[in-house]
């Protein structure tokens, strides 16, 4: 019954990448359709990092090899890809969908792994916080380099936008000018419990694997 036991585990694994994939396209594609860019990028950066903190400790403390965090991440890369080009197959424009910078965050997890000779409470503390703190950045600069999001915004709106969600004025700026710094704030500090939740998942993955 092992090796049905790890399949399941690894099953568990491909579940939980198209699922981070989902809640990519759910969190990221609001930046297209509102002029609430700022707001909708600050709830992209910490839904996304919570959900790699999350999958990638899990998958690099079961293997305990530094750099699964990373082929993790390169796994959700892959199938966002795959989603870009669907919506690209219907007609939408090359930009529709902004393919989240998830492996440089994940680098910084598996390097607080490696640098600290595979501790787990280390990666869990260091290892989240610098997913966190990373992960707006690096998507905002990926972000500088798409061609205008609010006119491929009105060029293409969403059929079921919600009445809530629907254009307004410009909302730059009115609560915040930095929307790195928030998201990298708030991604910071949840970040952290999301890791250990991972790596409590973990544990309770192994006891599954024993009985």
């Amino acid at each position: 019954m092992v090796w049905l036991r790890r399949t399941t585990h690894y099953l568990f694994i491909v579940v939980v990448a198209v699922n981070s994939t989902l809640l990519t396209i759910n969190a990221g594609d609001y930046i297209f359709y509102t002029d609430w860019m700022w707001t909708s990028f600050v709830v992209f950066s910490v839904s996304q990092s919570t959900m790699l903190a999350v999958g990638a400790i899990y998958y690099m403390l079961f293997t305990g090899v530094p750099g699964t965090a990373t082929y993790y991440a390169t796994i959700m890369t892959i199938y966002t890809w795959v989603a870009k080009g669907a919506w690209f197959a219907l007609g939408y424009p090359y930009d529709f969908i902004v393919v989240p910078i998830w492996i440089p965050s994940a680098m910084l997890l598996d390097l607080s792994y490696w640098a600290t000779r595979r501790n787990k409470h280390a990666a869990i503390i260091i290892g989240g916080t610098l997913v966190g703190l990373s992960f707006p950045l690096f998507n905002m600069v990926n972000l500088l380099l798409v061609r205008d999001p609010l006119e491929t915004a009105f060029k293409y709106p969403r059929p079921t936008l919600p009445a809530y969600m629907t254009p307004i004025e410009p909302q730059v700026g009115k609560f915040y000018n930095s929307p790195v710094a928030l998201g990298s704030g708030a991604s910071a500090v949840l970040t952290v419990p999301m890791a250990a939740l991972g790596a409590k998942l973990n544990t309770w993955t192994y006891r599954w694997m024993a009985a």
